[in-house]
Parts: C-alpha cells; sequence; structure tokens
C-alpha cells in the first residue's frame, strides 16, 4: 500500500526506448543535444526544424531511427503535415517535445517593431500550440508526454526583451492546462523551465550584442548562472522518463519559481525605481 501510494504522488517512470519522439528546434542547440540523449537511451527521434539542413545533418549524426524534416513551428499546416510524416515513418508518436524558439532583438515595447512582437508570439507561444495540437490524438493512444519549453524568463519583468518574456509566461499556461487536460487519458505533460544556456541563440543576443551585454549584468548571482545545451537536453530526458510536471534548471532558480508571487512585488518596485534600468531603457529607445 504504501509503495503504491508513493508511486502515485513521485509519478510512473518513463522508459523511452521503443518510443517515438518529435522535437522541434532539433537542429541545434537543446533540441539537437536532447535528440542525441534519447536515441542513445532507445527512442527513435524525429527531428525538426526550420532549417531543414541542419536537421539533415543532425540525424546523420544519429543515424537509424532518425528522421530529419524541414518544418517552421509557424506554419501551421506544414506542423501538421510533420507530424503526420512522423507517424507514417515510425508507426506511432508517444513523445513530443516543443523546443523551438526565438529571441527578439533588445527594445521596448514602445519602439520596437510590431512584427517583431508578432513574429516572437507565432514562434514561441502559437508554434507551440501548432507543434502539439496535432500530435495530441497520437499522445492520448498511446498514453505519451507532452513536454513545452518555456523559460524561467516567464517569472521575471520583461523590459528590454518583453516578447520573448510575454511568450514563455504563455507556454508556462499551455502547459499547465495540458497537464491536467491529459490527465483522464493516462497521458502526461510537462513544463520545462530555464535560465541562462550557453547556446548561439544566448551569445547573440547577451554576449555579442552591447545592450544585451547591460541587460545580462543586471542579473545577479545565482540567477546568471548559466548551463550548457547538454545539461538542459539532460534535465528535459529525465523529467520525460519520471513524467515531471515541471524541470527547472539551473536550481539557482528554483527559490525565484517558487516564492515569485511575493518577490515580483517587491522586484517590480525595485526596478520601477533603479537608476540603472532607467538608463538602460534610454539607451535601447534611442538606439530605436
Amino acid at each position: 500500500m504504501i509503495g503504491s501510494a508513493l508511486r502515485r504522488i513521485l509519478g510512473t517512470q518513463y522508459d523511452v526506448r521503443g518510443k517515438t519522439v518529435l522535437i522541434t528546434g532539433a537542429g541545434q542547440g537543446i533540441g539537437y543535444e536532447l535528440a542525441g540523449i534519447l536515441h542513445r537511451r532507445g527512442a527513435a527521434v524525429a527531428l525538426v526544424d526550420i532549417d531543414e539542413i541542419g536537421a539533415v545533418a543532425a540525424a546523420s549524426m544519429l543515424g537509424e531511427r532518425a528522421l530529419p524534416i524541414g518544418a517552421d513551428v509557424a506554419d501551421r499546416a506544414g506542423m501538421a503535415a510533420a507530424v503526420a510524416r512522423t507517424v507514417e515513418h515510425f508507426g506511432g508518436l508517444d513523445v513530443v517535445i516543443a523546443n523551438a524558439g526565438v529571441v527578439p532583438e533588445p527594445a521596448t515595447l514602445r519602439t520596437m517593431d510590431p512584427g517583431t512582437f508578432d513574429r516572437v508570439l507565432a514562434i514561441n507561444l502559437t508554434g507551440v500550440f501548432n507543434t502539439v495540437r496535432p500530435a495530441l490524438d497520437h499522445i492520448v493512444a498511446a498514453r505519451g508526454h507532452v513536454v513545452v519549453v518555456s523559460s524561467c524568463a516567464a517569472f521575471a519583468p520583461g523590459m528590454g526583451g518583453s516578447p520573448y518574456m510575454i511568450s514563455k509566461a504563455g507556454v508556462e499556461q499551455l502547459g499547465r492546462a495540458l497537464r491536467v487536460e491529459l490527465a483522464p487519458h493516462g497521458a502526461t505533460a510537462g513544463v520545462s523551465y530555464f535560465g541562462i544556456v550557453d547556446t548561439e541563440m544566448t551569445h547573440a543576443t547577451l554576449d555579442r550584442h552591447a545592450l544585451g551585454r547591460d541587460i545580462d549584468n543586471l542579473l545577479p548571482w545565482p540567477l546568471n548562472v548559466r548551463i550548457t545545451a547538454t545539461e538542459a537536453a539532460r534535465t528535459i530526458a529525465d523529467g520525460i522518463a519520471a513524467r515531471a510536471a515541471r524541470t527547472i534548471a539551473p536550481v539557482g532558480w528554483e527559490p525565484y519559481a517558487l516564492l515569485r508571487g511575493l518577490v515580483n512585488i517587491a522586484l517590480d518596485h525595485q526596478l520601477t525605481r533603479d537608476q540603472r534600468v532607467a538608463r538602460l531603457i534610454r539607451v535601447l529607445e534611442n538606439a530605436s
């Protein structure tokens, strides 16, 4: 009795061996590393990326049980076709991981190009829906698992990069809704949250961009701690194995995640009075 109660609390272990997994943004970064980890654990993997050449190269590194698919997550029909092709090729679909995402150039809401706002939400939020929606009947039939990749940015105020934070907060809510809606069918869903991950996107946004470096410098320790794409991918893979409702890395973000209702009140109050932030906002708007 105690053992079964613990299993209900801790969740059921989920072995991906022999399962089929679809991953978006799989041509590089976290998605690429995750495809390798799950493939080594015995899964068949569909690597979906807007860069079809990158997807093909990544799949060729894995060999058998790897299917490259060129598709844009912002293209609803294209993603439905990617799911259908995966099912046709492998005979089913057990796990889907909505990982693809982009970040905007630093700008304020007042000065940014509205098209930038639309593009980020189309990829980061609507793209998650476009990825997950056509897969759900297969996930239900397989009693499988869905992962949506949010971000610790969903917890924080988004000055200078608000479309990204807005989109990731939306992804969090999408994942939470999925978790409840899939439960009656014996399927599960989880949300993954990451701080700063050492990927090309991070280097382009924070390291090689002067204003991005200023924004990065505002983060205090331990929130400025970086993890590798491999560490992030392993966090997702281990979360799948546990059918985890949420995973977060690095661990320094955990207290913030748990206490954000209180922390954000104080943080918003502080940031609106911080002269470093005020100067940064002025620089951002003068650069636009």
